[in-house]
């Protein structure tokens, strides 16, 4: 893959937020309809992708590859808890604030944006990454995640793990390990429904900046040094540290990927129920989500002329 596709695929992706950008100020689209779009794309869609992706079969890795994309994105993780309890005292993030800094390292957007712009950017083998990190973002939000949110208030919720997402992925990964072909009625209709993701949730994550409040996180210094560390330093130690020990250009590209998305909705929902104070993360998802457009297209090209 060279770094011309990515500008091109980046274009692309862009091109469709502007699009819901004006849908959403055409008043075609309002907060209702993204609301039960948003549950189409993560419940229905994305989920339909990732196993078309994965019965494609255009996906040459081993099951060695699938232990290896295990071992790293766990690591990935650990990483990423390690800095989400550090950074807020890097920034001095008031207390109160200290939980909000360090989910927004942890939680990205890794299904909503990191699964669609994967398909459209990403060799084929590289989906294995993202699936796997999909299933690790739901083992530990819903028991990491809530136990910070929570400041140790609130049990974990194992339940909750098993979302139709994280079903999906897993049942991908068996039919992976297992080489098992389904009938193609099956497929035919997975791919179909999978083929839908990338418009819909690109055109959706234009809405959502379109009726986000931007102005207030251009304010935040804090947010811009969560971008520049989380968003630029970050991916751009994991791909030299990869690259130091000998990951092949698919193992990097996709972890670098998944570690350059901007920040995830599930901690804004998660507080939400719990009538906290959304502002701060509203403001930071707003700006990491448009900030993003750029950090990705930028560093993947120079990962890929890299590699």
């Amino acid at each position: 893959m060279s770094a011309t596709i990515v500008l091109q695929q980046m274009g692309v992706i862009t091109i469709l937020v502007a699009i819901g950008i004006y849908l959403y100020k055409a008043k075609v689209v309002d907060t209702d309809v993204s609301r039960k779009l948003s549950v189409i794309i993560m419940d229905i869609c994305n989920p339909a992708l990732i196993l078309s992706s994965i019965l494609s079969g255009n996906i040459t890795a081993t099951h060695e590859d699938l232990i290896t994309a295990l071992i790293l994105s766990a690591c990935l993780y650990l990483g990423l808890v390690i800095v989400g309890f550090i950074f807020p005292y890097i920034v001095k993030a008031e207390k109160n604030d200290r939980r909000f800094y360090n989910l927004m390292n942890v939680y990205t957007n890794i299904g909503f944006i990191g699964i669609p712009v994967a398909k459209a950017i990403l060799p084929e083998n590289a989906i294995l990454y993202v699936i796997v990190c999909n299933v690790m973002y739901s083992l530990l939000f819903y028991t990491h995640g809530i136990i910070v949110l929570s400041n140790g208030k609130e049990k974990m919720s194992l339940k909750k793990v098993f979302s139709p997402g994280t079903i999906m992925a897993i049942v991908a990964l068996l039919v992976f390990w297992f080489d098992i072909k389904p009938p193609v009625l099956i497929t035919s209709s997975v791919s179909y429904l999978g083929n839908a993701t990338v418009f819909l949730s690109m055109t959706l994550l234009g809405v959502n900046i379109a009726r986000s409040n931007i102005t207030a996180g251009l304010k935040n210094v804090r947010i811009w040094v969560y971008v520049a560390v989380r968003m630029i330093l970050i991916p751009v130690a994991l791909f030299f540290t990869l690259r130091a020990f000998g990951s092949d250009s698919i193992t990097i590209l996709g972890l670098c990927l998944m570690a350059l998305m901007p920040i995830g909705n599930m901690p804004l929902i998660q507080a939400e129920k719990t009538g906290e104070d959304t502002s701060l993360l509203s403001s930071a998802i707003a700006i990491s989500t448009v900030a993003s457009m750029a950090t990705i297209t930028v560093l993947m090209s120079i990962f890929t002329a890299l590699l």
